[in-house]
């Protein structure tokens, strides 16, 4: 392999020939063995859609010559493509707020930008990393809106798989609205209630994550891309401050706002703690939803075996035939870690000191890290157990029958302390509702009054009609 001599502050490097990164990326390489994760795709393209519209705002106002400007633009056109990301070298997790990450890019831009002129990579003097690719910009500005405009990219197709979750669950809320079970209380018998009722609680709760998720995104479009180094706009022209933020919205296609005061975003992150609280709180409705659908499916013949979930890979080495509830076990999992995330950023952006976050790169890398997990566990349940979920109806119907809960329905009519005493002997005596309070009603009188399906609507079974009997 052939090398290149590159310099900085601290000396000399020998870079590969071939690499478009430079002397700064590769130090990051060396000093940051951390993750051992690059920086998320979408934040590559982030930094490269900010560094075009700089550099087209810089060309605009003639602060930059436009032969560079326009091979400068160009560079960042293919790495939004998706060309070059094997340059971008530096780890996720990474000092100095995400320095080596920008430097990273203006290096990967000017080297291919170089090579556009005619001339070869490491010939800075053609186009320089920081004197040209970073030219009215910092760190500081450029990362903290990179950032947000990749959490924005991210979000989009994560509210679109909660709304298909949310459709996946509705369709069984639907296909099950006639099936009757028992409802539970801290995991005792309570009393009767549709099995698509359930579902229907469920897409409640996800239409919620759905709606939140799809509107959390408002909060992210203040930028401070033009502030600089803390928020002042120091050695940025005022005609880029202003200007370059209506480029950047057009490169983007979304709907960003230069902040009003730029130097809040630059110092103060809460708005990822404000998004990944709506993660979060995704997070736990998947945990319960799937914990729910575990308990429901457990058997298949010594537990609830209340449904069937789609049987995925054999669940044992040792006992034959044994499925298990993979799917929902993984997004329980999955979500776990997103609650994991949440505390990471919460972390990060409490540790901001005066005019900066140095841990925008754990706060960024969590945030994403949420993101992806969510949209792949999401897309996991609906297709692989979600839909094919069936519901064991004749066991359904046994249960609810030889369950106690129908004593409920008979304290309007006998009164709560005899309405105990029948649900006491029924259980000592291994009998029905039914059968004990034959005692005390009649059996007409039972038929009108232990109506499950009623049971599982508003209003006291039987009571009107037994009014009018009486009368």
């Amino acid at each position: 392999m052939s090398y290149r001599i590159e310099h900085d502050i601290l000396g000399y490097m020998e870079v590969p020939n071939d690499a478009y990164y430079g002397i700064h990326s590769l130090r990051a390489h060396e000093n940051f063995n951390l993750s051992g994760e690059p920086i998320h795709r979408e934040l590559i393209i982030a930094l490269a859609q900010v560094k075009k519209a700089a550099a087209i705002a810089n060309r605009n106002i003639k602060l930059l010559d436009k032969k560079i400007a326009d091979a400068i633009i160009i560079a960042c056109d293919e790495i939004i493509e998706g060309k070059f990301h094997d340059q971008f070298i530096v780890d996720a997790l990474q000092g100095g707020a995400g320095t080596s990450a920008n430097m990273n890019m203006n290096e990967v831009i000017a080297n291919r930008a170089i090579e556009l002129l005619g001339g070869e990579k490491g010939n800075y003097d053609l186009v320089n990393p920081v004197d040209h690719v970073n030219l009215s910009q910092s760190t500081n500005d450029v990362f903290p809106t990179a950032v947000r405009i990749a959490a924005i990219k991210l979000l989009k197709p994560l509210s679109q798989s909660f709304a298909n979750l949310q459709v996946a669950l509705q369709e069984k809320e639907d296909e099950f609205k006639d099936v009757i079970k028992m409802g539970r209380t801290e995991l005792q018998d309570a009393v009767p209630v549709m099995l698509g009722q359930e579902f229907g609680a469920y897409a409640q709760a996800i239409a919620r994550d759905r709606w939140r998720i799809y509107k959390v995104e408002e909060r992210l479009r203040q930028v401070n891309i033009g502030g600089t180094a803390v928020g002042t706009g120091l050695n940025a022209d005022i005609r880029y401050i202003y200007s370059v933020i209506e480029i950047l919205r057009d490169i983007t296609g979304i709907g960003l706002a230069r902040a009003e005061y730029m130097m809040d975003p630059t110092q103060n992150n809460d708005v990822f703690v404000e998004v990944s609280g709506m993660l979060k709180a995704a997070a736990t409705n998947l945990i319960k939803i799937s914990n729910d659908i575990r308990l429901m499916s457990s058997g298949p013949r010594c537990g609830l075996m209340e449904i069937t979930i789609p049987e995925v890979q054999a669940g044992s080495s040792i006992m034959p035939g044994k499925i298990n509830p993979v799917i929902p076990e993984a997004v329980k999992q999955a979500a776990y870690q997103v609650l994991s995330c949440d505390y990471a950023i919460t972390l990060g952006v409490q540790s901001g000191e005066f005019e900066l976050n140095f841990t925008l790169p754990l706060i960024a890398y969590n945030l994403f890290n949420e993101i992806d997990l969510l949209k792949n566990a999401v897309d996991m349940f609906i297709y692989k157990c979600i839909k094919g979920i069936e519901a064991n109806r004749h066991h359904l119907e046994e249960m609810v029958e030889n369950s106690l809960s129908y004593a409920i329905v008979l304290s309007p009519h006998l009164g709560y302390e005899k309405a105990s005493m029948i649900a006491k002997e029924a259980k000592e005596e291994g009998k029905t509702i039914r059968e004990v309070a034959k005692k005390y009603l009649k059996e007409e009188q039972l038929d009108v009054i232990l109506n499950e399906y009623e049971m599982t609507k508003p209003g006291i079974p039987g009571l009107k009609r037994l009014r009018g009997e009486n009368r």
